[in-house]
């Protein structure tokens, strides 16, 4: 009977205990009218807030753990922004869930951020491509790139644009988002030895075999030309007025290679000059007809004609 009775004071305690902490947590805190919060609202809103800090440090290491340590301090700010930004819509449904009536909050929170949405729709476009960039690593610093018919050298990543120097030697500055907008030709994303062309078109009847020989010759004696892979010419098609060949070999700077094309052009006119091979060019001739009513007609023909160069 005596340790009945004991039990039964222990539990007693225990119950007041509780009874007493219940008390204490359901303590309620007024901020307005329609806003009351209690301890143990807060102490659920906590939990929810260390979870999350987890859960969001766990997904920034799966996110940043393949990309170099430069990119990572990048992703990580533009990280930092989207986390505050969850933090705040896990505050608001935590405390909706807890009872507490946030409808007002929620209302004038979606109207914000539309507004927002709608007056820097361009800024979040680039901020989006600038973390795709940066995790996809479509384009790295030193890499030339063509995009909207502009062509650079990457010179620097930011979160909004990226800096590239043109042949030119201009500074082309690219808003990120044209990376969601257009094809993105990365010339280097393989390396710097990229395959280059130079094409030219030749009169019907002249040696097609010479032609080859001397567009070989004209590329392959360029001095930025690599000889491994070997230039090779391609007999392209039977053009309107001429036989249009293509001569194919490697640079291993692709940002300069037009100076070797604009060379390998003058060596090949050249050449073509010492060996007679004649490049046609479209000519217009003029006849005038005149009628019985001694008036005057104009007819245009157009007809192609050679240039022996």
């Amino acid at each position: 009977m005596v340790q009945d009775l004991k039990k039964i004071e222990e539990k007693i305690t225990e119950s007041s205990i509780w009874e007493k902490v219940r008390e204490f947590l359901n303590q309620h805190i007024d901020f307005s009218k329609d806003i009351s919060v209690s301890l143990f609202d807060l102490l659920i809103l906590a939990t929810v807030i260390f979870i999350t800090t987890l859960l969001l440090r766990l997904a920034l290491r799966l996110l940043t753990r393949n990309l170099p340590k430069q990119d990572k301090k990048k992703f990580s700010v533009v990280f930092g922004y989207f986390r505050w930004l969850i933090y705040i819509v896990i505050f608001l449904i935590t405390l909706h869930s807890v009872g507490v009536n946030v409808t007002a909050v929620f209302a004038a929170s979606a109207a914000l951020l539309i507004g927002i949405g709608l007056a820097l729709q361009t800024l979040f476009q680039d901020i989006i491509a600038g973390v795709f960039i940066l995790v996809d690593q479509t384009v790295h610093v030193g890499d030339i790139i063509e995009i909207d018919g502009k062509v650079g050298r990457v010179e620097e990543i930011k979160l909004r644009s990226t800096r590239a120097v043109t042949i030119e030697n201009k500074i082309l500055v690219i808003p990120n988002h044209l990376y969601l907008e257009n094809i993105l030709h990365n010339w280097t994303q393989n390396g710097n030895i990229t395959r280059e062309n130079v094409a030219v078109g030749v009169a019907y009847g002249s040696d097609v075999q010479l032609v080859k020989t001397l567009m070989l010759q004209a590329a392959s004696t360029h001095p930025n030309v690599l000889s491994e892979p070997e230039p090779t010419v391609v007999f392209v098609d039977f053009g309107e007025s001429s036989l249009d060949f293509k001569v194919i070999f490697t640079v291993a700077d692709s940002f300069r290679a037009h100076f070797p094309k604009s060379d390998i052009r003058f060596e090949i006119d050249k050449l073509f000059r010492e060996n007679n091979i004649t490049i046609p060019f479209p000519q217009r001739d003029l006849h005038i007809i005149q009628s019985e009513n001694k008036s005057i007609q104009l007819k245009m023909k157009s007809s192609e004609k050679n240039k022996t160069i």
